[in-house]
């Protein structure tokens, strides 16, 4: 075999391990554990007030701000039109909403008759107040939300009303 034969065969086996060592790196990353309360979350399935199904890890990869919310709950109503807002601003940026309703099929689909919304809405059912307590919610309130960073974990939670103003400054500081 001459020089270049066998610096070729080197430089290709170099290479080649070069790219192997780089995948692996990249497989243990993204192949990485998530912890307890954000595997609660994105493990989950929730039914669509209009049908079908939303599956939780669908919208994961990206910026998530998550909100728990009932027809029934003042605070809830009255912030939903700022949710609607924030996604609307920060759409561009890889943020996402979703409002996952505590609340019975009817009413919601009722009250998103008045009040149509442009993010994702997801039925948590009469006992998503346990998911708000994997979540970090111990007293079970609502409103609540929560926000998840692109790696899928959560970065930020609220019990109580939000503002536009108060996920402007999460969405910067995470910008």
């Amino acid at each position: 075999m001459t020089i270049n034969k066998r610096r070729r065969k080197w430089l290709i086996t170099g290479a080649g391990l070069a790219a192997l060592g780089l995948g692996l790196a990249w497989r243990h990353q993204a192949g990485r554990a998530l912890s307890t309360e954000a595997l609660a979350f994105w493990s989950s399935r929730f039914d669509r007030p209009e049908g079908g199904e939303l599956v939780a890890a669908s919208l994961q990869g990206r910026p998530l701000l998550l909100n728990f919310w009932a027809t029934w709950c003042p605070p809830c109503v009255q912030e939903l039109p700022e949710l609607a807002q924030f996604q609307r601003e920060f759409r561009a940026q890889g943020w996402q909403v979703l409002g996952l309703a505590v609340d019975s099929p009817t009413p919601v689909r009722e009250f998103l008759k008045k009040l149509p919304l442009d993010f994702d809405i997801g039925m948590a059912g009469l006992t998503g107040t346990e998911l708000t307590r994997k979540l970090g919610n111990t007293q079970g309130g609502l409103p609540f939300s929560v926000a998840f960073g692109a790696d899928g974990e959560v970065i930020w939670r609220k019990l109580g009303s939000t503002n536009l103003e108060e996920l402007r400054e999460l969405a910067k500081g995470l910008a």
